[in-house]
């Protein structure tokens, strides 16, 4: 119990925030981080111990954010992706210009600039390892329309990273 309780307090803080870019209701988020703990306690023996903590972590909240979210659909509403309530004239804080450079490295100006169309794409699917099909129920939008904007950010970020502009 101390274990999971240790466990709790190192990552719970951090899943909640990342969940809360993706979904505006709280409450969905705090059950989706129960839950997330929940099955780490039942099922820690699933955890073959070759991966990233973190990571494993991350799947299991993400994964049970979009149920809950399927069971109420009429939440699908107050959904949003990564910045898409932000302006684009706006400036991002510090914070998260220091959160954008320590989870993306040299990959955060590149995202930064991508649309928020793309960008919540490119969050879902590469970042946060979620399929076509789980992505486009995510962000309310075809699989086509995922994998579209996906061809598309990859070119963009392609290019400005090799030096080229988006």
């Amino acid at each position: 119990m101390a274990a999971l309780r240790e466990l709790y307090e190192r990552h719970a803080s951090w899943l909640f925030i990342r969940l809360s870019r993706r979904c505006s209701d709280p409450d969905a988020v705090d059950d989706a981080v129960q839950d997330c703990f929940t099955a780490v306690w039942r099922g820690a023996s699933r955890w073959r111990g070759d991966g990233d903590v973190p990571a494993w972590l991350w799947g299991i909240a993400i994964r049970r954010l979009i149920s809950r979210l399927r069971n109420r659909a009429s939440q699908r509403a107050g959904l949003r992706a990564v910045a898409v309530d932000m302006p684009r004239d706006s400036e991002p804080s510090a914070e998260e210009r220091v959160l954008l450079g320590i989870e993306y490295g040299g990959l955060g100006p590149a995202l930064d600039r991508l649309s928020p169309e793309l960008r919540s794409v490119v969050q879902a699917t590469v970042l946060d390892g979620l399929s076509s099909r789980e992505t486009a129920e995510l962000l309310g939008v075809p699989t086509n329309t995922v994998k579209s904007r996906l061809r598309r950010a990859k070119v963009q970020l392609r290019a400005a990273v090799t030096g080229g502009s988006i």
